[in-house]
């Protein structure tokens, strides 16, 4: 059971004012501003990585907070969420403190697309946060507004037309850093929609952004910005709520924590609240169809998020069917309830009239208004795989900056955007993730490779190696990684290796282990083994029967298997996955030699000397990819485009290569008569 003892908000806030008031210097190594999802990922990360640095937030009291669904996790997601924490970031853990519905979705599917999902208590989440925030060593919290970025000269040895050394607050002194991390959410250029009203903002109750801070990236930076929109729904009054009249959905009886840390989460499994779902009615598609000349936001042609929309495109999109809404808590001592699947930008008399055209929200009372948000997003693939804008040094961008959407993948990118921005401060090599070793991999270079026309969301079928990247081996893929690059604690370390360790122990034993089928038959009557097979079946070919556990394994083989109990889920997991995995093994080793491929940044792509269309050269001059791996991924560019330039990098590459040989001969052949010169002077 986790037993972390939190401090009242009362005691945060005092702690925060004194490193307000007491700002004891001007130089940090990173800058991260905004306190959201992405920001608190992105700062703690630059912070374990050993760079001092600074969070800069609007409000102190809303760092970590959940401004939309009290959710975290679920398809794809939950894959994140497990990613986040094998390379020691915050939401995992802070989700099993603060967990009070613990669900895992797609369980009639394989373990590799499962979702682990909670419902979250929005201030026990929101207090762990801050907590871990003020723990960490070599952070600075800062309450203030940013108007602009400092824009210098760039450094001749690396690429970029200019570079960002600090950051100008509303009415104080500019603050010095070597890399700056932008995680400005919602509140780039943002404005509120609620019917025919509109405001600048990024969230209800708390004041806009700088309207300059876009104006600087477009115009400073020259960088392409494009607008996107998203929508919350009104929380309700639970007490109004008739929940009988609404299909009961109770959380697992155990649930599946998302820290690999963590055995139990804080929640007891009877302490767990349930969700329900409810439908919608033909009377929600008459008041969507009434309020629409009194709803400016739904008349914007800005895109929205595709897989979240407001119930208003819902019913324009597909009228007469009747839609999900689920009713969630928001928290244990809470009485509002989130209505899933009801967002509404509506005024808010029609939006009371909306909810309550729902049977078990007849008599429904609104705590707050739904609301609709439009914001300026840079486009993605002005950046490197490092989120680093490729023309701008030291400048690194996470969250929904980048045209995403969801807690999940707001905070993977700021955790990657941290640990890369401490490394640019510590003057040390960038890193890339790969697609081919995580989720986090998968979402960057979609994002820097294709942009966005929509808001992006995670799904597990945008991984061609799902089967590889699963929940449960998160640690074993990315742990010893983020050890490697800076971002894993020790602690966090060796608990990996050892899980390593004993899990390819536990597998060798597997293997070592067999079993004639007439044994299988007579032992293991249940698992339905074939009586033409005549040949013999190792344990981890019996584990990839459907109805064999590992405790039915252990049942036969005491003595070798007793001692694994502990990891009997996982060792499931692998031998199923493992003729799958092995079938992957040539195409991910063909990909990551693609991806480990660069392409030069000032190469002229239109004076190349290959056979390539315009249309090609025009999509790659503007996408500028950083490897031949994400040129393949680029829409429009032909696989005969991406032979001709991977012949071309692999020719000037030998070029270069004898060029250097040469060079470094006639330098040494020079060295040598110089040598011998002075050897004939007298001495």
């Amino acid at each position: 059971m986790l037993t972390k003892k939190l401090p009242p908000v009362q005691s945060f806030l005092l702690l925060f004012s004194r490193r307000v008031s007491h700002l004891t210097r001007q130089q940090y190594d990173v800058i991260v501003v905004g306190g959201g999802h992405a920001g608190t990922e992105a700062a703690a990360a630059a912070a374990r990585v050993g760079a001092k640095t600074l969070l800069v937030t609007q409000k102190i009291q809303t760092i970590g907070a959940l401004s939309c669904n009290p959710s975290l996790g679920g398809i794809g997601k939950g894959h994140l969420v497990r990613e986040i924490d094998a390379l020691d970031g915050l939401c995992g853990r802070a989700g099993d403190w603060a967990g009070i519905h613990f669900s895992v979705l797609n369980r009639r599917k394989g373990p590799a697309v499962w979702g682990p999902r909670a419902q979250l208590d929005r201030q026990r989440y929101r207090e762990f946060i801050q907590s871990e925030l003020l723990s960490t060593p070599g952070l600075t919290v800062l309450e203030g507004s940013v108007q602009e970025l400092h824009v210098t000269e760039p450094s001749p040895e690396e690429p970029g037309r200019h570079r960002v050394t600090g950051i100008c607050l509303d009415g104080s002194p500019p603050i010095s850093a070597s890399s700056v991390v932008l995680t400005t959410g919602t509140f780039l250029c943002g404005s509120l929609f609620v019917g025919q009203t509109t405001s600048p903002g990024g969230r209800i109750g708390d004041a806009p952004s700088s309207a300059g801070m876009s104006q600087i990236l477009r115009e400073r930076l020259d960088l392409r910005i494009g607008r996107l929109r998203t929508g919350t729904p009104p929380r309700i009054v639970k007490d109004s709520v008739d929940l009988h009249l609404a299909q009961l959905h109770p959380p697992d009886s155990h649930p599946t924590p998302f820290s690999f840390m963590n055995t139990q989460t804080s929640c007891k499994p009877e302490d767990q609240l349930p969700c329900y779902l409810t439908y919608t009615t033909p009377g929600v598609d008459k008041v969507v169809k009434e309020s629409l000349h009194l709803n400016c936001h739904i008349q914007e042609d800005t895109k929205g998020p595709r897989y979240c929309p407001s119930i208003e495109s819902r019913v324009l999109r597909f009228p007469g069917r009747s839609h999900q809404v689920w009713l969630e808590p928001e928290g244990v001592t809470s009485n509002l309830l989130y209505p899933q699947g009801l967002s509404m930008t509506m005024p808010p008399d029609m939006q009371l009239r909306l909810i309550r055209e729902i049977p078990a929200m007849h008599r429904a009372e609104i705590h707050t208004p739904g609301y609709g948000v439009q914001y300026d997003f840079v486009c993605p693939t002005q950046l490197s795989p490092s989120l680093q804008v490729k023309s701008t040094q030291g400048l690194f961008l996470a969250g929904q900056i980048n045209g995403t959407t969801g807690y999940e993948e707001a905070a993977a990118q700021g955790l990657w955007a941290g640990v890369n921005a401490a490394r640019w401060a510590l003057s040390m090599p960038l890193v890339a993730l790969s697609r081919t070793e995580s989720y986090i991999g998968v979402l960057i270079d979609d994002l820097v490779s294709r942009g966005v026309t929509e808001p992006y969301r995670m799904f597990t079928s945008r991984a061609e190696f799902r089967t590889s990247l699963r929940p449960d081996n998160a640690d074993l893929r990315l742990t010893l990684k983020g050890f490697e690059v800076g971002c894993v604690s020790s602690l966090r370390y060796k608990e990996a290796v050892k899980v390593k360790d004993r899990l390819q122990e536990a597998m060798a034993t597997l293997e070592t282990l067999t079993l004639s089928t007439a044994s299988c038959r007579k032992k293991l009557p249940d698992i339905g083994v074939s009586e033409n097979k005549n040949s013999s079946l190792s344990g981890m070919e019996l584990l990839q029967y459907k109805d064999m556990s590992f405790e039915m394994l252990a049942s036969v083989f005491p003595e070798s298997l007793s001692r694994y109990m502990e990891f009997s889920q996982r060792l499931k997991i692998e031998a199923v996955y493992k003729p799958h995995c092995d079938l992957n093994k040539k195409e991910i080793e063909r990909i990551q030699k693609e991806e480990n491929m660069a392409l030069p940044q000032d190469i002229d792509y239109f004076s190349l000397p290959v056979s390539m269309s315009k249309e090609v050269r025009e999509i790659l001059d503007r996408v500028r990819p950083s490897t031949l791996g994400s040129a393949t991924r680029l829409e429009g560019v032909t696989p005969a485009a991406v032979v001709a330039l991977f012949n071309y990098v692999q020719v000037t590459g030998r070029k270069e290569r004898k060029r250097h040989r040469n060079q470094q001969e006639r330098k040494e052949e020079e060295d040598e008569e110089v040598c011998k010169r002075n050897a004939s002077l007298p001495q």
